[in-house]
């Protein structure tokens, strides 16, 4: 082995607590950002490689049929900016029914010859492309569960018709449910319905601004109002992204942390490592180490155990992509997501090299020291070094260890400093992480909606053909179960949910419409902006579906898919991440006209006051066991995988930050005992007890720690108040103010201790140190 490599052997065995440290702080970074990064590149790579293959349409236009003609629709594909398109195909939404299975689900079907090949090529799964009338294929994502050979029907239509399903099928930008023959569609479409479908592919339809300025150059030609939905591909892919995009900025903040924590770290240990050898560094001179050498082996001290913990990390970040990744691998149903390999090359790359950098800036200064100064330098600090802090702090009413130790960040500031950074990052990591946990709750308060005393839920609903018929699952009357509920002693406010299935024009796939009979807007109703319902006629709905259809307040959208389509005004946006946003609340007398089936309703109570829950659900048990339903006391649904893993990452990567924290204040107070052990020894000479010694200790750490988590405790809300927003925003999520600001007065300030537990936690180990030092060998140390 090499001088040098003996050099820097002997560096990193001397300083293990450095060395420690060094690693712990790299894997830490290492890991968010091997996660964070596989995630940003995960979330995006089988929807972009899917699309890219089957030229997926950038926009998809749904047009009236009694307000424009094919011939006209065919003209758009000249329209400025088209480079390809497809159509027109004439839709129709239908509703499957199996034989008295009672209602089934709407779905978009359209008339397609074949797969396409220039726009939105339709992947075939399993089977063939239908070739005759009678034959049907299915999306993967319909409603009905795909199954070969599978017979459905259409009572409602002219003459039943009656399709067998001939395969399985995927569109990348989700542009039906199910495709039949272009002759099949007059069979498909009743009397005064149906409408065209257009795919388009644009030369420029990189961002939402763009799209949409293909979508005005498209419709200019057609009469106004024929365009009755649209639907861009951008969407669909947020849609896509979103299970795996909502950790980005969660872990960017955390990646974050970790880097600039380990920048830190590693430059105060090198430098803290040079100002303390100096003695050594002389040595290293005069048996001939040149500079350069010197600055290399301080720097090769800092590399190795950032390597191991770069190792370390990768191995980490692996472990913890994996139940991440394992919610995206359905995506698209292909093979399983990894953690990409150029990836880890250049997280390796890039934090490696940033810690030979900042080892680098910081042992230069070893490389300059002139060999005689070197060697004339001795390892004790020098007496005069502090003295003011000393008589300042000795004038304080306080005993007098604890005096000497206050003036200890005073008379090695840099030191002091080095030392707050990373309790800061510690602190900014606890509060983000207490946050967020309270955030998440509110979203999952928000997402239950079940504010009431009592439930009595809803029967399962319908799954179409081969799903569960009446003699399998009885449904009771919703009229009677009101009655009974009405009519129970203790009954205060109450409202019932029937969910009805159906479609919104130019939005694939099916859309739950809720629809509430009685006053629902104390039932844990989470309005982000507009206002409740407040008459028929109006609904709310979740931000992903303003998002998904181009709408916003004040807009209508009609519904299809029911006796007759229905036209609703947007009123207000609630918080709603289920099911994708795919949801439409409004009153039930909204839907009269439409004659829906309501049997799938849920019953909601609020006690009066005095009244208790498990009598009352007791005695409203009794009333019900006859209809065949029964109550329960209210309470939140469990959380969702999502939350639960995000609630695991955030505490093994705060634990993680918290330990790098406490070892930064480790190595900081260690190295302060060791200059001082001579001190030390004569404060023990002259009387100090054990017990003082670990005061002492502790105390020059308390200025410290109390100054940083005050700092950090603002800084960790300030990036919480940036991540969730980030966060919502990834899944197409607006969170109201009650979901961000979840920190209180009285929850801060335990916060704000927190920096000064971690200072006393990583001092605790020196302080034991110091406190078993024996008096003489002290007082031999120089």
């Amino acid at each position: 082995m090499s001088a040098l490599g003996k050099a820097v052997r002997s560096g990193v065995g001397r300083r293990r607590v450095q060395t420690l440290v060094i690693g712990l702080a790299t894997m830490m970074a290492v890991a968010a950002s091997v996660l964070g990064g596989s995630l940003l590149v995960v979330s995006g790579a089988p929807f972009d490689d899917a699309f890219a293959e089957q030229h997926g349409a950038h926009l998809s236009v749904q047009f009236d049929a009694g307000k424009v003609s094919a011939g006209l629709l065919a003209k758009s594909k000249d329209a400025e900016g088209v480079s390809a398109a497809a159509g027109p195909f004439r839709t129709s939404t239908v509703t499957p029914r199996s034989d008295g299975a009672g209602p089934g689900w709407p779905m978009t079907v359209v008339g397609r010859g074949d797969p396409g090949r220039d726009v939105d090529q339709v992947a075939l799964l399993e089977g063939r492309w239908p070739t005759r009338s009678g034959e049907i294929v299915l999306s993967d994502d319909s409603s009905l569960i795909p199954a070969m050979g599978m017979k459905i029907t259409f009572p409602d239509l002219p003459g039943g018709p009656t399709l067998r399903v001939v395969g399985v099928a995927r569109s990348v930008t989700r542009t039906a449910d199910a495709w039949v023959v272009p002759s099949q569609m007059p069979a498909l479409t009743a009397p005064g319905s149906g409408g065209y479908q257009m795919l388009y592919r644009f030369t420029d339809a990189g961002t939402a601004a763009q799209v949409t300025a293909g979508g005005r150059a498209v419709t200019e030609s057609v009469p106004p109002e024929s365009a009755v939905g649209e639907q861009s591909w951008l969407t669909v892919k947020e849609t896509a992204e979103r299970d795996t995009a909502v950790y980005v900025p969660f872990l960017g903040a955390f990646g974050a942390l970790g880097l600039v924590m380990s920048v830190l770290i590693v430059g105060n240990v090198v430098a803290s490592a040079v100002g303390t050898g100096t003695r050594r560094i002389g040595i290293l001179k005069a048996v001939g180490f040149t500079p350069a050498q010197v600055v290399r082996a301080y720097v090769g001290q800092a590399l190795v155990p950032a390597t191991a913990g770069t190792a370390l990390g990768v191995l980490a970040g692996h472990l913890l992509a994996v139940p991440v990744l394992a919610e995206t691998e359905e995506v698209y149903g292909t093979s399983s997501l990894a953690v990409a390999p150029w990836v880890d090359l250049v997280v390796i790359a890039g934090v490696l090299g940033l810690v030979a950098a900042t080892a680098w800036a910081s042992a230069w200064r070893a490389g300059r020291l002139r060999t005689v100064d070197a060697l004339a330098v001795g390892r004790t600090a020098s007496a005069r070094r502090g003295r003011w802090a000393a008589r300042l702090t000795g004038r304080l009413p306080l005993p007098r260890p604890v005096a000497l130790g206050l003036a200890r960040p005073l008379a090695r500031p840099a030191r002091a400093l080095a030392m707050g950074t990373a309790i800061l990052f510690g602190a900014i990591a606890v509060t983000f992480t207490v946050g967020m946990g309270a955030s998440l709750g509110q979203v999952m308060q928000a997402k239950a909606h079940d504010a009431a005393d009592v439930v009595v839920p809803a029967p399962l609903p319908d799954f179409g053909p081969g799903g569960p018929g009446p003699e399998k699952q009885p449904k009771a009357d919703p009229v009677a179960v009101a009655a009974a509920v009405k009519a129970a002693a203790g009954t205060g406010k109450y409202y019932s949910a029937a969910t009805v299935r159906a479609t919104v024009s130019g939005l694939t796939g099916i859309i739950d419409v809720i629809a509430f009979t009685g006053d629902a807007s104390w039932g844990g109703y989470t309005m982000v902006s507009g206002r409740w319902i407040g008459r028929p006629g109006e609904a709310v709905v979740p931000s992903s579906f303003l998002a998904a259809t181009g709408t916003r307040i004040g807009d209508t959208v009609t519904l299809n898919g029911l006796a007759e389509p229905v036209t609703v005004r947007i009123v207000g946006e609630v918080l709603d991440p289920r099911n994708d946003g795919r949801k439409v609340f409004t009153d039930a007398s909204t839907l009269t006209a439409a004659h829906p089936d309501l049997t799938e309703a849920s019953h909601h109570i609020a006690v009066t006051s005095g009244t208790g829950v498990t009598g009352y659900v007791d005695a409203l048990n009794g009333d019900l066991a006859p209809l065949g339903v029964t109550a329960r006391a209210g309470g939140l649904e469990s959380g969702s995988d999502m939350v639960v893993t995000l609630n695991a990452l955030s505490a093994i990567l705060t634990l993680m930050l918290v330990a790098v924290a406490a070892l930064g204040v480790l190595n900081g107070v260690l190295l302060d005992t060791r200059e001082r052990v001579r001190e030390i020894g004569v404060h023990k000479a002259l009387g100090m007890t054990p017990r003082q010694t670990v005061a002492m200790v502790l105390t020059s750490v308390v200025v410290t720690g109390l100054v940083a988590g005050a700092l950090g405790v603002p800084l960790g809300v300030a990036l919480h108040g940036w991540a969730l927003p980030a966060m919502g925003d990834s899944v197409g999520l607006r969170l109201p103010g009650s979901v961000i600001a979840v920190y209180h007065w009285d929850e801060l300030l335990p916060l704000a201790l927190g920096g000064l537990l971690i200072a006393a936690l990583g001092a605790l180990l020196p302080a034991g140190w110091a406190a078993g030092a024996r008096t003489a060998t002290a007082l031999r140390t120089e």
